[in-house]
Parts: C-alpha cells; structure tokens; sequence
C-alpha cells in the first residue's frame, strides 16, 4: 500500500512540507485538513510522483513509487487534482472513458464500467453531452467518475488521491460525492481526500491528518484530532465540538 516515509518538499530555498509519515490503509479513507498553504496539495502531489521529494521516499507495496511506471501504475493509483482542465468538446462519457486507457478490457467492458463509475458519482444524466457544455460543479463529477473508471470497481492494493472533489458541488452533491468516495474505499481500495469542510470530514474518514506551514499537526481519528484547541491553534477560529446527535462523530460548531 501507498507509504510515505520522513517525507520533505522543497521549493528553492524554502522547505514547504516536512516530517511527513503516513501510511495509507486498504478499505480506509484518510483526510487531510489544514488551512490555505498549510502544504496539503503539495503532499498529494508527493505522494503521486509529481512532485520530487527532496527527502524521504514514497513506496507503493514494496517498491519505491519511482519503479512503477506507465500503465502498471495507473491501473493501482489514480489522482483527482484540485483543477482538472479539459478544453475539448468531447462527450462525457469520452471524458470518464479516458480513465480506461491503462487497461486492455475491451469496448463492452469499458463501456459497462464509464456506466457504472457515472452513477456513482451521481452524473448518469449528463451522457451523451458535450463537457464544454457543463457547469463547473458537474464537470468536477465527470472527473470523479474518470479517476473512479481508472481503478474500477476498486480493491485491495489500490490508491485513489482526490484533491478537494468538493469544491465546486452544491451541499447534496458534497455528500453523494463521499458517500462514492466511502463505498469505494469499502471495496479495499485506500483513499486520501483532501477537504476543507470539517463536519464533512469527520463524518466520511475514517482517520485524519491536520497539517499547517507544511508540517503534521495531528494524525488520528476524527475524535482525536477535531478538538477545540487544535483547531484553534491551526485555523485561528473558535469552535464548539459537540457529538452528532445522530451519528455520534465530532460536530464543529463556529463560535
């Protein structure tokens, strides 16, 4: 599974990720918090390969991520970054077939499962139209049906990163997003989403990661990182934390 040990980014002079060691589980899905710049983006980026690490080294299994290549490694890790940029009338199901690429599964295949990722990331209706034609919220979908077409229907050994999917979706489509994001991982694949919503992280993950200026601030269960004084600390902003009256996880309540 993915793996990241004593990890460090650097970006000229300045060091803008440090300390990092993590471990990404099957079946779980880990969020990552932390203010504007606290370094969550940059740690997706070294946990993919797109960033070199200036020390520390990432594993996928037991080989070092660097040894894996082309489609040997698309079809165990797929990413979803922060901003995906598409400037080709293709149609949507086009679009979500691309993460097919790595695989030799066939036309009737590969058409049952861009089916199938599209309903999970509840974007079934748009087939059939043009990407350029859709708003930024169902484009964002789009793009999760691709990374999820990529590692379909996921598993064990598999690594899905996913770069705030919730940005750009209204409050229904923030949930149906992780409801996805969580059934996938309970097929065994790992999952690191980063998120800002706090009550949408604690109820999704299962562990979480807060990070601030590129260093860990706290690794652990909802309930052990989503405390007053730790949120404080990073975000700079008073909180309540309740227990869901239902559901039982952390609440944040601005003070």
């Amino acid at each position: 599974m993915l793996r990241a040990e004593n990890l460090a980014v650097q970006r000229g002079s300045r060091c803008v990720l440090a300390d990092i060691d993590l471990r990404l589980l099957p079946g779980e899905v880990l969020g990552v918090l932390g203010p504007n710049g606290a370094g969550k983006s940059t740690l997706l980026g070294a946990l993919c390969g797109e960033l070199a690490a200036a020390r520390g080294q990432v594993w996928l299994d037991q080989r070092a991520l660097s040894d894996w290549q082309g489609a040997e490694r698309a079809r165990r890790l797929a990413v979803l970054p922060q901003n995906s940029t598409l400037s080709f009338a293709f149609r949507v199901e086009e679009v979500v077939a691309m993460g097919r690429l790595p695989h030799a599964s066939g036309r009737a295949r590969d058409g049952e499962v861009v089916a199938a990722a599209l309903a999970a990331a509840d974007a079934a209706h748009l087939s059939g139209r043009s990407y350029l034609a859709l708003s930024g919220g169902e484009r964002q979908r789009v793009h999760l049906a691709r990374v999820l077409a990529q590692l379909w229907p996921g598993g064990a050994g598999q690594v899905l990163l996913l770069d705030e999917p919730t940005s750009m979706l209204d409050p229904l489509h923030q949930h149906t997003t992780l409801q996805a994001t969580r059934a996938f991982a309970e097929q065994g694949a790992a999952v690191l989403v980063i998120l800002h919503d706090l009550n949408l992280a604690a109820r999704y993950c299962d562990r979480l990661l807060l990070l601030d200026r590129g260093r860990p601030q706290a690794l652990g269960t909802p309930e052990q990182v989503l405390r007053a004084e730790p949120l404080q600390a990073v975000f700079g902003l008073e909180v309540l934390v309740q227990r869901h009256p239902e559901r039982g996880h952390p609440l944040i309540i601005a003070r």
